[in-house]
Protein backbone atom coordinates (compact mmCIF):
# COMPACT_ATOMS: atom_id res chain seq x y z
CA UNK A 1 0.00 0.00 0.00
CA UNK A 2 1.50 3.62 -1.29
CA UNK A 3 2.42 5.76 1.91
CA UNK A 4 1.86 9.55 0.70
CA UNK A 5 2.89 12.40 2.66
CA UNK A 6 0.18 15.16 3.16
CA UNK A 7 2.05 17.88 2.11
CA UNK A 8 2.60 16.04 -1.35
CA UNK A 9 -1.14 16.44 -1.50
CA UNK A 10 -0.92 20.50 -1.80
CA UNK A 11 2.03 20.40 -3.82
CA UNK A 12 -0.17 18.23 -6.22
CA UNK A 13 -2.74 21.10 -6.21
CA UNK A 14 -0.52 23.77 -6.25
CA UNK A 15 1.52 22.48 -9.14
CA UNK A 16 -1.62 21.79 -11.01
CA UNK A 17 -3.42 25.00 -10.71
CA UNK A 18 0.13 26.65 -11.82
CA UNK A 19 0.24 24.33 -14.93
CA UNK A 20 -2.60 25.31 -16.03
CA UNK A 21 -1.98 28.87 -15.09
CA UNK A 22 1.58 28.96 -17.45
CA UNK A 23 -1.51 27.60 -19.99
CA UNK A 24 -3.72 30.52 -19.74
CA UNK A 25 -0.46 32.49 -20.36
CA UNK A 26 0.56 30.53 -23.65
CA UNK A 27 -2.65 31.25 -25.32
CA UNK A 28 -2.33 34.33 -24.47
CA UNK A 29 0.21 34.94 -26.66
CA UNK A 30 -1.51 32.54 -28.83
CA UNK A 31 -4.07 34.57 -29.79
CA UNK A 32 -1.83 37.46 -29.87
CA UNK A 33 0.36 35.94 -32.89
CA UNK A 34 -3.07 34.62 -34.31
CA UNK A 35 -4.51 38.45 -34.17
CA UNK A 36 -1.42 39.91 -36.03
CA UNK A 37 -1.77 37.16 -38.62
CA UNK A 38 -5.04 37.35 -39.47
CA UNK A 39 -4.94 41.40 -39.55
CA UNK A 40 -4.26 42.83 -43.63
CA UNK A 41 -2.20 45.85 -43.35
CA UNK A 42 -4.28 48.94 -44.15
CA UNK A 43 -3.49 51.96 -45.72
CA UNK A 44 -4.01 55.66 -43.76
CA UNK A 45 -6.47 56.45 -46.41
CA UNK A 46 -8.37 53.14 -45.89
CA UNK A 47 -8.46 53.04 -42.04
CA UNK A 48 -12.22 52.01 -41.51
CA UNK A 49 -13.24 52.46 -37.32
CA UNK A 50 -12.32 49.32 -35.57
CA UNK A 51 -9.21 47.15 -34.83
CA UNK A 52 -6.42 48.25 -37.79
CA UNK A 53 -2.89 46.98 -38.69
CA UNK A 54 -0.36 49.93 -40.19
CA UNK A 55 2.92 50.79 -41.62
CA UNK A 56 4.66 53.67 -42.14
CA UNK A 57 6.97 56.49 -40.63
CA UNK A 58 6.86 58.25 -37.53
CA UNK A 59 6.26 61.98 -37.79
CA UNK A 60 5.48 64.93 -35.93
CA UNK A 61 4.91 68.61 -36.38
CA UNK A 62 6.89 69.18 -32.80
CA UNK A 63 9.50 66.74 -32.84
CA UNK A 64 10.84 65.72 -29.37
CA UNK A 65 14.52 65.80 -28.34
CA UNK A 66 15.63 62.71 -26.44
CA UNK A 67 16.93 63.51 -22.72
CA UNK A 68 20.11 61.72 -23.02
CA UNK A 69 21.11 60.86 -26.40
CA UNK A 70 19.70 64.58 -27.91
CA UNK A 71 18.10 62.42 -30.51
CA UNK A 72 14.99 64.19 -32.95
CA UNK A 73 12.15 61.80 -31.77
CA UNK A 74 8.21 61.42 -31.58
CA UNK A 75 8.72 59.27 -27.66
CA UNK A 76 11.66 58.62 -25.17
CA UNK A 77 12.04 57.39 -22.26
CA UNK A 78 15.02 57.24 -20.33
CA UNK A 79 16.36 55.53 -16.67
CA UNK A 80 19.00 56.66 -14.66
CA UNK A 81 20.02 54.12 -11.83
CA UNK A 82 22.99 53.77 -9.23
CA UNK A 83 24.63 50.82 -7.96
CA UNK A 84 24.92 50.18 -4.36
CA UNK A 85 27.23 48.01 -2.30
CA UNK A 86 27.00 47.04 1.52
CA UNK A 87 28.14 44.66 4.22
CA UNK A 88 25.30 42.42 5.99
CA UNK A 89 26.17 40.73 9.51
CA UNK A 90 23.99 38.03 10.16
CA UNK A 91 23.20 35.47 12.94
CA UNK A 92 22.24 32.30 12.13
CA UNK A 93 22.30 28.71 14.31
CA UNK A 94 24.62 25.88 12.37
CA UNK A 95 23.59 21.90 12.38
CA UNK A 96 25.04 21.94 16.04
CA UNK A 97 22.69 24.17 17.78
CA UNK A 98 24.97 26.77 17.92
CA UNK A 99 25.02 30.74 17.53
CA UNK A 100 26.90 32.36 14.51
CA UNK A 101 27.69 35.29 12.87
CA UNK A 102 28.62 35.66 9.51
CA UNK A 103 28.86 38.92 7.06
CA UNK A 104 27.59 39.02 3.30
CA UNK A 105 27.86 41.35 0.49
CA UNK A 106 24.55 43.16 -1.19
CA UNK A 107 24.53 45.13 -3.96
CA UNK A 108 21.53 46.74 -6.44
CA UNK A 109 20.88 49.11 -8.69
CA UNK A 110 18.17 52.02 -7.51
CA UNK A 111 16.57 54.56 -10.22
CA UNK A 112 17.76 57.61 -9.29
CA UNK A 113 16.23 59.26 -12.06
CA UNK A 114 13.83 58.60 -15.42
CA UNK A 115 10.99 59.95 -17.43
CA UNK A 116 8.90 58.97 -20.10
CA UNK A 117 7.61 61.80 -23.42
CA UNK A 118 5.01 60.29 -25.16
CA UNK A 119 2.45 63.42 -26.92
CA UNK A 120 0.46 62.54 -30.14
CA UNK A 121 2.31 61.75 -33.35
CA UNK A 122 1.29 61.13 -36.94
CA UNK A 123 1.98 57.97 -39.38
CA UNK A 124 2.66 58.32 -42.61
CA UNK A 125 2.53 56.13 -45.62
CA UNK A 126 2.17 56.89 -49.41
CA UNK A 127 -1.81 57.65 -48.93
CA UNK A 128 -1.93 59.94 -46.20
CA UNK A 129 -1.08 60.57 -42.36
CA UNK A 130 -2.91 59.32 -39.04
CA UNK A 131 -2.93 60.57 -35.54
CA UNK A 132 -1.59 57.76 -33.46
CA UNK A 133 -2.31 59.04 -29.53
CA UNK A 134 0.17 56.41 -27.75
CA UNK A 135 -0.65 56.74 -24.84
CA UNK A 136 -1.97 53.17 -22.93
CA UNK A 137 0.52 51.61 -25.70
CA UNK A 138 3.01 48.40 -25.74
CA UNK A 139 5.70 50.42 -26.98
CA UNK A 140 8.66 48.92 -28.60
CA UNK A 141 11.43 51.79 -29.04
CA UNK A 142 15.05 51.56 -30.13
CA UNK A 143 17.52 51.63 -27.96
CA UNK A 144 20.23 54.12 -28.32
CA UNK A 145 21.85 54.96 -25.42
CA UNK A 146 22.98 51.97 -22.48
CA UNK A 147 26.32 53.35 -20.87
CA UNK A 148 27.47 52.80 -17.33
CA UNK A 149 29.81 55.59 -15.94
CA UNK A 150 31.59 56.54 -12.84
CA UNK A 151 31.77 59.94 -11.03
CA UNK A 152 34.74 61.12 -13.33
CA UNK A 153 32.79 61.16 -16.48
CA UNK A 154 31.06 64.03 -17.40
CA UNK A 155 27.74 62.04 -18.34
CA UNK A 156 27.51 61.29 -14.45
CA UNK A 157 26.19 64.83 -12.99
CA UNK A 158 25.01 66.59 -16.12
CA UNK A 159 22.28 63.98 -16.93
CA UNK A 160 22.33 62.79 -13.31
CA UNK A 161 21.18 64.11 -9.97
CA UNK A 162 24.03 65.86 -7.85
CA UNK A 163 23.05 64.22 -4.66
CA UNK A 164 24.18 60.25 -4.30
CA UNK A 165 22.30 57.32 -2.44
CA UNK A 166 23.46 55.68 0.58
CA UNK A 167 25.97 53.11 -0.28
CA UNK A 168 27.06 54.15 -3.47
CA UNK A 169 29.32 52.84 -5.04
CA UNK A 170 29.66 56.22 -7.66
CA UNK A 171 28.64 54.66 -10.67
CA UNK A 172 25.84 55.26 -12.87
CA UNK A 173 23.98 53.30 -15.55
CA UNK A 174 21.87 55.56 -18.52
CA UNK A 175 19.86 53.92 -20.75
CA UNK A 176 17.05 55.40 -23.61
CA UNK A 177 14.99 54.24 -25.81
CA UNK A 178 13.14 56.69 -28.83
CA UNK A 179 11.16 56.72 -31.52
CA UNK A 180 13.47 58.30 -33.81
CA UNK A 181 11.52 60.88 -36.12
CA UNK A 182 11.04 59.67 -39.69
CA UNK A 183 11.22 55.47 -38.24
CA UNK A 184 9.68 52.76 -39.77
CA UNK A 185 6.67 51.70 -37.70
CA UNK A 186 4.24 48.72 -37.24
CA UNK A 187 1.03 49.61 -35.44
CA UNK A 188 -2.16 47.49 -34.21
CA UNK A 189 -4.66 49.29 -32.46
CA UNK A 190 -7.98 50.78 -32.38
CA UNK A 191 -9.22 53.27 -34.92
CA UNK A 192 -11.49 55.71 -33.68
CA UNK A 193 -13.10 58.77 -35.06
CA UNK A 194 -11.40 62.00 -34.00
CA UNK A 195 -13.29 64.91 -32.11
CA UNK A 196 -11.62 68.19 -33.31
CA UNK A 197 -12.17 67.18 -37.41
CA UNK A 198 -13.64 64.02 -39.80
CA UNK A 199 -10.87 61.54 -39.61
CA UNK A 200 -9.92 58.77 -37.85
CA UNK A 201 -6.80 58.05 -35.06
CA UNK A 202 -5.27 55.32 -33.24
CA UNK A 203 -5.85 55.35 -29.60
CA UNK A 204 -5.94 53.04 -26.64
CA UNK A 205 -8.92 51.19 -26.30
CA UNK A 206 -10.35 48.57 -24.16
CA UNK A 207 -12.64 47.12 -26.53
CA UNK A 208 -9.28 46.19 -27.94
CA UNK A 209 -7.31 42.92 -27.23
CA UNK A 210 -4.08 44.77 -28.24
CA UNK A 211 -2.47 48.47 -28.93
CA UNK A 212 1.55 47.51 -30.37
CA UNK A 213 3.79 50.25 -31.35
CA UNK A 214 6.67 49.19 -32.54
CA UNK A 215 9.91 50.16 -34.69
CA UNK A 216 10.37 46.47 -35.53
CA UNK A 217 8.26 44.56 -37.98
CA UNK A 218 5.17 42.10 -37.93
CA UNK A 219 7.49 39.29 -38.25
CA UNK A 220 9.66 40.02 -35.52
CA UNK A 221 6.31 40.31 -33.05
CA UNK A 222 4.96 37.03 -34.42
CA UNK A 223 8.18 34.70 -33.88
CA UNK A 224 8.12 36.81 -30.12
CA UNK A 225 4.79 35.57 -29.49
CA UNK A 226 5.33 32.32 -31.14
CA UNK A 227 8.42 31.93 -28.44
CA UNK A 228 6.56 33.08 -25.28
CA UNK A 229 3.82 30.39 -26.24
CA UNK A 230 6.06 27.71 -26.48
CA UNK A 231 8.16 28.75 -23.41
CA UNK A 232 4.64 29.23 -20.99
CA UNK A 233 3.25 25.84 -22.46
CA UNK A 234 6.19 23.62 -21.79
CA UNK A 235 6.61 25.26 -18.25
CA UNK A 236 3.46 24.10 -17.73
CA UNK A 237 3.82 20.54 -18.53
CA UNK A 238 6.94 20.58 -16.53
CA UNK A 239 4.92 21.69 -13.27
CA UNK A 240 2.14 19.91 -13.88
CA UNK A 241 4.10 16.42 -14.19
CA UNK A 242 6.80 17.48 -11.88
CA UNK A 243 4.06 18.39 -9.10
CA UNK A 244 2.50 14.23 -9.54
CA UNK A 245 5.86 12.75 -9.96
CA UNK A 246 7.00 14.59 -6.15
CA UNK A 247 3.16 13.32 -5.27
CA UNK A 248 3.96 9.91 -6.09
CA UNK A 249 7.69 9.37 -5.42
CA UNK A 250 6.77 9.20 -1.99
CA UNK A 251 5.11 5.42 -2.06
CA UNK A 252 6.46 2.64 -1.47
CA UNK A 253 5.33 1.31 -4.92
CA UNK A 254 7.83 1.66 -7.39
CA UNK A 255 5.43 1.91 -10.39
CA UNK A 256 3.27 3.94 -9.16
CA UNK A 257 6.07 7.35 -10.36
CA UNK A 258 5.19 6.07 -13.91
CA UNK A 259 1.29 5.29 -13.26
CA UNK A 260 1.12 9.00 -11.97
CA UNK A 261 3.28 10.84 -14.73
CA UNK A 262 0.66 9.64 -17.16
CA UNK A 263 -2.42 10.68 -16.10
CA UNK A 264 -0.80 14.27 -15.48
CA UNK A 265 -0.13 14.38 -18.88
CA UNK A 266 -2.95 13.59 -19.99
CA UNK A 267 -4.54 15.90 -17.74
CA UNK A 268 -2.46 18.78 -19.08
CA UNK A 269 -2.79 17.25 -22.47
CA UNK A 270 -6.44 17.47 -22.67
CA UNK A 271 -6.38 20.82 -21.34
CA UNK A 272 -4.21 21.66 -24.57
CA UNK A 273 -6.56 20.34 -26.60
CA UNK A 274 -9.43 22.33 -24.74
CA UNK A 275 -8.08 25.67 -25.42
CA UNK A 276 -6.91 25.15 -28.52
CA UNK A 277 -10.10 24.50 -29.83
CA UNK A 278 -11.78 27.45 -28.12
CA UNK A 279 -9.39 30.09 -29.13
CA UNK A 280 -9.30 28.90 -32.29
CA UNK A 281 -12.81 28.87 -32.88
CA UNK A 282 -13.36 32.00 -31.42
CA UNK A 283 -10.90 33.54 -33.86
CA UNK A 284 -12.15 31.74 -37.49
CA UNK A 285 -15.59 33.50 -35.68
CA UNK A 286 -13.53 36.56 -35.37
CA UNK A 287 -12.06 36.92 -38.81
CA UNK A 288 -15.32 35.88 -40.49
CA UNK A 289 -16.86 38.75 -38.70
CA UNK A 290 -13.92 40.79 -39.98
CA UNK A 291 -14.95 39.92 -43.58
CA UNK A 292 -18.03 40.45 -43.32
CA UNK A 293 -17.13 44.14 -41.89
CA UNK A 294 -14.82 44.73 -44.86
CA UNK A 295 -17.94 43.56 -47.34
CA UNK A 296 -20.16 46.09 -46.10
CA UNK A 297 -17.53 48.98 -45.47
CA UNK A 298 -17.55 48.15 -49.51
CA UNK A 299 -21.47 49.29 -49.45
CA UNK A 300 -20.87 52.03 -47.46
CA UNK A 301 -18.57 53.61 -49.49
CA UNK A 302 -21.08 52.83 -52.84
CA UNK A 303 -23.01 54.85 -51.31
CA UNK A 304 -20.93 57.58 -50.17
CA UNK A 305 -20.37 57.50 -54.01
CA UNK A 306 -23.69 57.80 -54.89
CA UNK A 307 -25.42 60.41 -52.63
CA UNK A 308 -22.39 62.37 -52.77
CA UNK A 309 -21.32 62.86 -56.54
CA UNK A 310 -24.01 63.87 -58.22
CA UNK A 311 -24.56 66.90 -55.55
CA UNK A 312 -21.73 67.97 -55.96
CA UNK A 313 -21.66 68.17 -59.69
CA UNK A 314 -24.88 70.05 -59.43
CA UNK A 315 -23.35 72.88 -57.33
CA UNK A 316 -20.63 72.91 -59.52
CA UNK A 317 -23.05 72.96 -62.92
CA UNK A 318 -25.00 75.69 -61.11
CA UNK A 319 -21.80 77.74 -60.13
CA UNK A 320 -20.42 77.26 -63.53
CA UNK A 321 -23.84 78.64 -64.88
CA UNK A 322 -24.15 81.62 -62.58
CA UNK A 323 -20.38 82.31 -63.02
CA UNK A 324 -21.14 82.60 -66.82
CA UNK A 325 -24.19 84.66 -66.74
CA UNK A 326 -22.43 87.27 -65.14
CA UNK A 327 -19.58 87.20 -67.45
CA UNK A 328 -21.88 87.83 -70.01
CA UNK A 329 -23.36 90.84 -68.15
CA UNK A 330 -19.71 92.26 -67.61
CA UNK A 331 -19.72 91.18 -71.47
CA UNK A 332 -22.23 93.55 -72.23
CA UNK A 333 -21.75 96.47 -70.62
CA UNK A 334 -18.36 96.77 -72.13
CA UNK A 335 -20.06 96.67 -75.14
CA UNK A 336 -22.10 99.32 -74.14
CA UNK A 337 -19.24 101.30 -72.85
CA UNK A 338 -17.67 100.73 -76.04
CA UNK A 339 -20.60 102.46 -78.21
CA UNK A 340 -21.54 105.25 -76.31
CA UNK A 341 -18.37 107.12 -76.76
CA UNK A 342 -18.82 107.12 -80.65
CA UNK A 343 -22.59 109.22 -80.16
CA UNK A 344 -21.00 111.81 -77.78
CA UNK A 345 -23.00 110.44 -74.49
CA UNK A 346 -20.65 110.30 -71.34
CA UNK A 347 -20.16 106.96 -69.67
CA UNK A 348 -19.70 107.54 -66.34
CA UNK A 349 -23.02 106.70 -65.55
CA UNK A 350 -22.06 103.42 -66.37
CA UNK A 351 -19.34 103.00 -63.54
CA UNK A 352 -21.87 102.88 -60.91
CA UNK A 353 -23.36 99.74 -62.51
CA UNK A 354 -20.28 98.02 -63.42
CA UNK A 355 -18.69 98.72 -59.75
CA UNK A 356 -21.87 97.13 -58.65
CA UNK A 357 -21.34 93.86 -60.42
CA UNK A 358 -17.67 94.12 -59.33
CA UNK A 359 -18.61 93.99 -55.20
CA UNK A 360 -21.15 91.72 -55.69
CA UNK A 361 -19.10 88.71 -57.22
CA UNK A 362 -15.45 89.66 -56.40
CA UNK A 363 -14.02 86.50 -57.09
CA UNK A 364 -15.39 84.13 -60.15
CA UNK A 365 -13.12 81.36 -60.07
CA UNK A 366 -14.79 78.35 -61.38
CA UNK A 367 -11.56 76.39 -62.20
CA UNK A 368 -11.40 76.09 -58.28
CA UNK A 369 -14.48 74.24 -58.11
CA UNK A 370 -13.91 71.58 -60.99
CA UNK A 371 -10.57 71.43 -59.65
CA UNK A 372 -12.27 70.15 -55.97
CA UNK A 373 -14.57 68.36 -57.73
CA UNK A 374 -11.85 66.52 -59.61
CA UNK A 375 -10.03 65.92 -56.44
CA UNK A 376 -12.99 64.57 -54.42
CA UNK A 377 -13.75 62.27 -57.25
CA UNK A 378 -10.06 60.52 -57.17
CA UNK A 379 -10.30 61.02 -53.33
CA UNK A 380 -13.48 58.95 -53.64
CA UNK A 381 -12.54 56.25 -56.18
CA UNK A 382 -9.46 56.03 -53.68
CA UNK A 383 -10.98 55.08 -50.86
CA UNK A 384 -13.69 52.45 -52.62
CA UNK A 385 -10.39 50.62 -53.92
CA UNK A 386 -8.78 50.64 -50.77
CA UNK A 387 -12.13 49.30 -49.03
CA UNK A 388 -12.25 46.16 -51.92
CA UNK A 389 -8.41 45.77 -51.38
CA UNK A 390 -8.72 45.46 -48.06
CA UNK A 391 -11.80 42.84 -48.12
CA UNK A 392 -9.98 40.87 -50.53
CA UNK A 393 -6.97 40.55 -48.08
CA UNK A 394 -9.12 39.61 -45.20
CA UNK A 395 -11.14 36.98 -46.91
CA UNK A 396 -7.73 35.64 -48.52
CA UNK A 397 -6.73 35.10 -44.89
CA UNK A 398 -10.00 33.54 -43.67
CA UNK A 399 -10.08 31.53 -46.97
CA UNK A 400 -6.33 30.24 -46.09
CA UNK A 401 -7.28 29.41 -42.25
CA UNK A 402 -9.96 27.05 -43.75
CA UNK A 403 -7.33 25.56 -45.92
CA UNK A 404 -4.42 24.93 -43.96
CA UNK A 405 -4.12 22.22 -40.87
CA UNK A 406 -5.04 21.89 -38.52
CA UNK A 407 -7.61 24.62 -38.50
CA UNK A 408 -8.95 22.73 -41.43
CA UNK A 409 -10.64 20.11 -39.31
CA UNK A 410 -12.30 22.45 -37.20
CA UNK A 411 -13.77 24.73 -39.73
CA UNK A 412 -15.15 21.50 -40.92
CA UNK A 413 -16.50 20.18 -38.36
CA UNK A 414 -18.39 23.49 -37.58
CA UNK A 415 -19.18 24.71 -40.77
CA UNK A 416 -16.91 27.66 -41.37
CA UNK A 417 -18.24 28.56 -45.51
CA UNK A 418 -15.21 30.26 -47.23
CA UNK A 419 -16.04 33.85 -48.59
CA UNK A 420 -15.71 34.69 -52.85
CA UNK A 421 -13.01 37.33 -53.95
CA UNK A 422 -14.28 40.53 -55.41
CA UNK A 423 -13.23 40.31 -59.27
CA UNK A 424 -13.46 42.93 -62.06
CA UNK A 425 -16.75 41.96 -62.92
CA UNK A 426 -19.63 43.42 -61.00
CA UNK A 427 -17.86 46.52 -59.26
CA UNK A 428 -19.26 48.98 -60.96
CA UNK A 429 -22.88 48.85 -59.77
CA UNK A 430 -24.64 52.17 -59.67
CA UNK A 431 -21.49 53.78 -61.16
CA UNK A 432 -22.13 58.06 -60.98
CA UNK A 433 -21.45 59.74 -64.57
CA UNK A 434 -20.36 62.78 -64.80
CA UNK A 435 -21.60 64.66 -67.09
CA UNK A 436 -21.23 68.58 -67.09
CA UNK A 437 -23.19 70.44 -69.81
CA UNK A 438 -21.33 72.87 -72.34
Amino acid sequence: MPVYNPYTIIILIVGVLLGMGCLAGAFHFFRHRRLIGDLPTSKVQGVFIGLTELSGSAESEEPLNSYLAGRKCVYYTFKVEEEWRRMVTESYTDSRGRHQTRTRTESGWKTVAGDTLLPPFYLKDDTGIIRILPEGADIHAERVLNITCSRNEDLYYTKGPVSRIPNSTHRRRFTEEVIPLHARLYIVGQARERQDLVAAEIAASKKAPLYLISTRNEAHHSRRFARWFWFWLVLGMIICTGSAAIYYAVGKVPSSLAAGLLPAAGLYSAALVICWTWNVFNSLVRLRQRVRKASSQIEVELKRRYDLIPRLVQVVEAYRCYEAGVQEAVAELRNQAGIIPNTGHDIKGLASVITGVVESYPSLKADEQFLNLQHLLTETEQRLALARDYYNQVCTFYNTRLEIVPDRFLALITGFKPFVLLSSSGLERASVEVDLAD
